[in-house]
């Protein structure tokens, strides 16, 4: 009984202590939701506006009208897509290169950016200007292209791979993250137990790094999986290139067999190269679309904790 009027008092003195919101208040609180509402709006649309037009006939998407619903279905955009066979190869190339390149870059990125952390690391200024001065000046296309054929790697996943394995703009992320979140003191406290630098940086430092290594795996996937430039410049088969160069070939296909058409043909060709356009984004932009929101929470707590502070 006792218990129960403790818990009584408790309530109504928490309903008691409750700041009453003025009107300014419920106004401000009213303005931001609103606010908000309309951010929202404004980032979505587009992306819904893709997906709509992507089953809408093309004759109704490009007289310009805003899409709330599909107003005549027109579906063999996706029947193309979808039928085309070298996509599939593609969806498995980039899966791979994007499984085996996002690896490699942790592997890569991680390490170095505790390494950098570290302020009895001999040379450590040094380094870091040496990362930083990359993300402003760079070799060339032609040097680059040079080094690929050079080492032996041209026309393999490596070539996708290895010139791309580690960010400058990550690897700083990374270090500021290490500074911030392992504390000198956990380090000088692991040693006077006999901790070693690699038993550290293993058992102590990468189980409390959970967060930005979830970030940089959003990085560098998101970057692996849209490249399409690299692809042009070091593959040569086929059937190794990744999807965003498979997509595009199929556009490029389609407005090609428009030339030399009759009427008819030509306007029926002509629907299925605009749809094609929007077909390709949704295809290629739907496994990010679906792994991004069981990620995202790390996305700004990483880059916030493992922001450069002044």
């Amino acid at each position: 009984m006792k218990g129960q009027e403790l818990n009584k008092t408790a309530k109504s003195a928490g309903h008691k202590t409750k700041m009453k919101l003025s009107v300014g208040d419920r106004i401000f609180n009213l303005v931001n939701a609103v606010i908000m509402i309309i951010i929202c709006l404004v980032i979505v649309y587009p992306i819904y506006y893709v997906i709509i037009a992507s089953i809408t006939d093309p004759v109704i998407v490009n007289s310009g009208r805003p899409l709330f619903y599909p107003v005549k279905l027109y579906l063999n955009g996706y029947k193309t897509t979808l039928s085309y066979t070298p996509l599939w190869t593609a969806y498995g190339n980039t899966i791979s290169y994007t499984v085996v390149g996002t690896l490699v870059s942790l592997f890569a990125t991680i390490p170095a950016g505790y390494a950098l952390s570290r302020k009895d690391l001999p040379g450590r200024r040094g380094l870091i200007f040496l990362f930083t001065f990359t993300m402003f000046f760079s070799g060339g296309i032609i040097p680059l292209y040079l080094t690929i054929r050079n080492l032996g790697i041209y026309n393999s996943i490596w070539a996708m791979v290895l010139p791309v394995a580690v960010s400058a703009y990550n690897l700083i992320v990374c270090r500021s993250f290490f500074e911030a979140g392992v504390p000198d003191e956990l380090l000088e406290a692991s040693k006077v137990d006999g901790c070693s630098d690699f038993t550290f940086f293993f058992k102590i430092a990468i189980p409390l790094s959970s967060t930005i290594i979830a970030v940089m795996c959003l990085f560098y996937a998101t970057a692996m999986w849209n490249q399409f430039f690299n692809a042009l410049m070091y593959l040569q088969d086929d059937n190794k290139m990744p999807l965003q160069v498979v997509l595009r070939n199929l556009v490029l296909m389609n407005q090609a067999n428009q030339m030399g058409s009759s009427g008819d043909a030509m306007v029926t060709k002509q629907k299925l190269a605009e749809q094609l356009k929007y077909c390709i984004v949704v295809v290629s932009a739907a496994p990010l679309l679906v792994v991004y929101p069981f990620i995202q929470k790390y996305f700004a707590k990483g880059v916030t904790i493992g922001a450069v502070k002044g």
